[in-house]
C-alpha cells in the first residue's frame, strides 16, 4: 500500500495563537492531529506534549505486553496489540500534560483532544479522545469514523437533541473526555480494512464545526487530493470558522 499525506494548519480569523498540532509520518504510517484548550495561554503546550507522547509510544519498541491497559485476556492479534497501545500511548499522554500541570501551575487547566491514525500494511487503525474527527472518503462517499466525546453528542446520542439542532446549541464545544484534563482516558478505537484510493481525513473542530459532513464530502468530490488539505482550511476560514483550523489528508494507493 503506498501512503501519501499533506497537512495544512492555521491560526483561523479570530484567536490569536494557534492551539492545534500535528504529526506526520509517512514512513512509519502514523498521523496524529491534537486541538489544545484551556490553561493559561497553554493549548499549545497541551497539544504539543500529547502528540509527542503519543508519537513516541507508537514509534518505539517496547514490549508489547508493557503498554497494555486490558489484561484479563490474551491478546494473540496484532490489531489488538496495536489498539491497546494506541489506548496506553493516550493515557501516558494525559500523564505527561498534568506532570506539566504540576510543574507549572500557570497552566492548570489545558487539556487537548487527539485524533490519530496508524496505517500498518492494509488495516488501519483509528483512536481518539475529544472532538477532533477522523473520516474515510471511498467510493465518492463520507464516512465519520469517530464520535465526538462530548455534551452535545451525549444528547444526540440519547435523542434528546437532532443532529442538525447541535451546531447551534451554545454548550457545543463542551467535552465529556480530553487528554490532560480529565485525567485517565477512554479512547474510541477501530480497524478497518484498507481500499484502494481510499482518503483518511483528520481534523480538529476548527473545520467540521462550521462545516457540515455534507459540505465537506462535497468539497473532497471536487478537490484534486493533493489540494485537499489547503483547500480544506481555506473553506473553513470562509465559512467564518472562530477556531484554529488543522486537517491532515492521507491517501492511500496500490
Amino acid at each position: 500500500m503506498k501512503i501519501d499525506a499533506a497537512a495544512c494548519t492555521d491560526l483561523g480569523p479570530v484567536r490569536e495563537t494557534n492551539e492545534d498540532y500535528f504529526q506526520i509520518d509517512v514512513e512509519n504510517g502514523i498521523f496524529l492531529v491534537a486541538d489544545g484548550m484551556g490553561g493559561h495561554a497553554a493549548g499549545e503546550v497541551a497539544s504539543r506534549l500529547a502528540v509527542e507522547t503519543l508519537y513516541d509510544i507508537l514509534l518505539g519498541d517496547e514490549d508489547p505486553d508493557e503498554t497494555r491497559l486490558v489484561r484479563d485476556f490474551e491478546l494473540v492479534d496484532q490489531t489488538d496489540i496495536l489498539r491497546e497501545r494506541l489506548r496506553y500511548g493516550l493515557n501516558q499522554a494525559s500523564v505527561r500534560v498534568r506532570k506539566e500541570v504540576e510543574d507549572n501551575p500557570d497552566t492548570a487547566g489545558m487539556g487537548t483532544t487527539v485524533v490519530a491514525l496508524v496505517i500498518e500494511a492494509n488495516r488501519a487503525h483509528v483512536a481518539h479522545v475529544g472532538d477532533s474527527r477522523a473520516y474515510l472518503y471511498r467510493n465518492k462517499k463520507l464516512s465519520r469514523l469517530t464520535r465526538d466525546h462530548s455534551v452535545v453528542q451525549r444528547e444526540v446520542d440519547a435523542g434528546r437533541l437532532t443532529p442538525e439542532l447541535a451546531h447551534m446549541v451554545p454548550h457545543k464545544n463542551i467535552l465529556t473526555q480530553s487528554v490532560g484534563f480529565h485525567g485517565p482516558v477512554e479512547p474510541d478505537t477501530s480497524t478497518r480494512i484498507i481500499q484502494a484510493d481510499d482518503i483518511f481525513i483528520l481534523c480538529s473542530d476548527g473545520l467540521s464545526d462550521p462545516i457540515d459532513d455534507a459540505g465537506l464530502a462535497e468539497i473532497i468530490g471536487q478537490t484534486p487530493v493533493d489540494l485537499l488539505a489547503d483547500t480544506l482550511v481555506a473553506a473553513a476560514i470562509a465559512a467564518n470558522t472562530t477556531d484554529n483550523i488543522t486537517v491532515a489528508v492521507i491517501h492511500c494507493t496500490e
